[in-house]
């Protein structure tokens, strides 16, 4: 779901080579439009190593600039092309919750690639963010395609679990800091309407930020979320006791999940869902926030500021719940929801303080892959440190290439010792920060190799 910003490059309706921006004068740069509308970028070194990498790209909002996409970031980019790699990726036809346009499109993207430049010996898909969800997506329903699949800071949850899980943290802000106001959280007749609900509810949680009494319940619904108390490389990190600073970090992210993700994207989502896929009926918050890693903290803001926590989850149990609308869960059930089932290698990697996907998301995919028997050939490595897909280029380029070993050995090696090895010799400025680590079970996680999941 990462915004990407940039301006749009001009995209040609047929394909026509460019120059390169490679060293190389005699690499081949392409850029067009599929029959569908979205536009595609590949680059192919002259000297082209026979691997061809499919990335696909972030969540990109709904009006703003899309172009083609085929790397993270120019850095990784000037690096796999000097190291042979030709580059492919589209735009996706459209904005927003877009799978159902970008799997075929990503598809269509890869068809034209073999056309113009012949079969890859090895064919890899990559993403980032949503983009990690639609490399997952294409990995479990297009394996005959591809030799292996890297998802970056994904979505690896589906649509179903992340739209359950970003209610829960609105839910318990409307409950507890805005009871009487009437704002929805669900169900939106249009954007306007989604806006303004946001603004509502923002205004309530910042006039709540000013008072212990607030900030406790901003620390619990960012529990419910698992939104880390340093998510940002701009914050200072606090100790592992500094609860006021860990909340005060939380509140920076609870107020952007209100101002997108939560009610504008949601919109776009339903809109494409043919109403509202998520649900919070038969949710036992209290159960919830026993599981949470951030529950210490949550106990320990409630102290302070006098005020008694289990009056507060209780509110939440009484509260009128949220029902999902049946027709949009299976809209999303058959469109956005991933099964586990992995024909070839996937590597996954996260940061540990990702406050948009929390990395709780990877244990979700864990579970789906375990249910359907494919927990071997998955990996999962993590980062630690603040953000959302903040790898370093050697970060990224040492799980590309740990992905290779495994497709050229059949054994993995995803020690943090040798991933920060090879990071450090493909980016000897930036400090490798692979590390051991085991994400605490994802709040509601919904799969289909799991029937119990099936219903709200």
């Amino acid at each position: 779901m990462r915004i990407r910003l940039a301006l749009l490059t001009t995209c040609l309706s047929l394909a026509t080579a460019l120059p390169a921006q490679a060293a190389d004068a005699t690499d081949t740069r392409l850029e067009g439009k599929l029959p569908s509308g979205a536009a595609y970028v590949m680059d192919v070194p002259a000297s082209w190593n026979g691997t061809v990498l499919l990335y696909s790209h972030g969540y990109t909002p709904a009006g703003a600039p899309n172009p083609a996409q085929n790397t993270p970031g120019t850095a990784a980019r000037d690096k796999l092309l000097a190291q042979g790699y030709a580059l492919i990726g589209s735009s996706y036809a459209t904005n927003g919750w877009a799978v159902t346009q970008a799997v075929p499109d990503q598809l269509a993207t890869l068809d034209l690639f073999t056309e113009k430049f012949g079969p890859a010996r090895r064919t890899l898909a990559w993403g980032t963010s949503y983009g990690g969800f639609v490399t997952s997506m294409l990995a479990e329903r297009h394996a005959d395609r591809f030799d292996g699949s890297l998802s970056m800071c994904g979505l690896v949850q589906g649509g179903v679990a992340n739209w359950n899980s970003t209610l829960d943290p609105v839910f318990a802000l409307r409950t507890l800091l805005a009871p009487d106001s009437g704002v929805r959280l669900t169900g939106f007749a249009d954007q306007a309407e989604a806006v303004a609900a946001a603004k509502t509810l923002s205004s309530k949680v910042e006039a709540a930020q000013r008072t212990p009494d607030g900030r406790a319940r901003i620390a619990l619904a960012a529990a419910l979320h698992n939104i880390p108390g340093y998510n940002d490389s701009a914050q200072t990190e606090p100790g592992p006791t500094d609860w006021a600073a860990q909340q005060s970090n939380q509140y920076a992210a609870v107020r952007g999940l209100l101002q997108l993700p939560a009610f504008s994207w949601r919109q776009e989502a339903e809109s494409r869902a043919g109403g509202n896929p998520s649900w919070n009926t038969g949710v036992d918050y209290t159960a919830m926030l026993a599981r949470s890693p951030l529950y210490k903290e949550v106990t320990e803001l409630y102290k302070e500021a006098g005020l008694s926590l289990r009056t507060d989850l209780s509110a939440l149990g009484r509260a009128p719940r949220v029902s999902a609308d049946p027709q949009a869960v299976r809209w999303m059930r058959n469109t956005s929801v991933l099964s586990g089932r992995l024909a070839d290698p996937q590597l996954n990697i996260h940061t540990t303080g990702d406050a948009l996907i929390p990395v709780q998301a990877e244990n979700a995919y864990h579970r789906a892959a375990t249910g359907a028997g494919s927990a071997g050939l998955l990996r999962q490595a993590y980062v630690a440190g603040p953000g959302h897909c903040t790898f370093t280029t050697g970060e990224t380029l040492a799980a590309l290439h740990t992905l290779e070993k495994r497709l050229d050995t059949g054994r993995w090696d995803v020690r943090p010792d040798t991933l920060n090895s090879t990071a450090a010799t493909e980016d000897p400025a930036a400090t490798p920060r692979y590390v051991s680590y085991r994400p605490a079970a994802y709040p509601r996680p919904y799969d289909l190799a799991h029937p119990g999941d099936t219903r709200p």
